[in-house]
């Protein structure tokens, strides 16, 4: 099965694709979309859906893990990764693909084994997960990798 993992934001979304089941998986390709800080919300909206829309026509994933947003101090910033990762559903749904979504506290728990795990920790072992030489960069694309191995993992009947 393949799928897609998210790591959403507004100024960086994270993505990777891997394929694979419970007992292995593979990483096929990997990324991060930056939008232009000085350009129109509307137009980062936009580009974040297109480029949504051409990821899962290329890459054809059966699920897409998208990873749930987890309290900011700054309310701005919370406020446009609320909506890019609003935008990001309306695609994945809009491909008619399968979405589901995971809190970080998942994805630490099933990647790392301990729900307060640090950045470094998830991104090891997703390296050692996934019998990489390094672990992936930058380090949104990493999260992203997570967040589709946590996937594999807690949805299990969905593989």
């Amino acid at each position: 099965m393949r799928v897609l993992g998210i790591d959403p934001g507004f100024g960086r979304i994270g993505w990777a694709i891997i394929d694979g089941s419970r007992s292995r998986q593979e990483l096929v390709e990997y990324g991060c979309l930056e939008t232009e800080s000085n350009s129109a919300l509307a137009l980062r909206l936009g580009e974040i859906y297109d480029f949504m829309l051409d990821l899962i026509g290329k890459y054809k994933p059966v699920a897409v893990a998208v990873e749930d947003i987890f309290y900011f101090k700054n309310q701005k910033t919370v406020i446009g990764v609320a909506q890019a990762r609003g935008v990001i559903l309306l695609a994945v749904v809009k491909a008619k693909v399968m979405c589901f979504n995971y809190s970080p506290l998942q994805v630490k728990s099933t990647i790392a084994g301990y729900g307060k795990a640090d950045k470094r920790q998830v991104q090891l072992m997703v390296k050692s997960q996934l019998g990489l030489k390094v672990v992936p960069k930058p380090d949104d694309a990493a999260d992203a990798a997570a967040v589709a191995l946590t996937h594999f993992f807690v949805n299990p009947k969905m593989i």
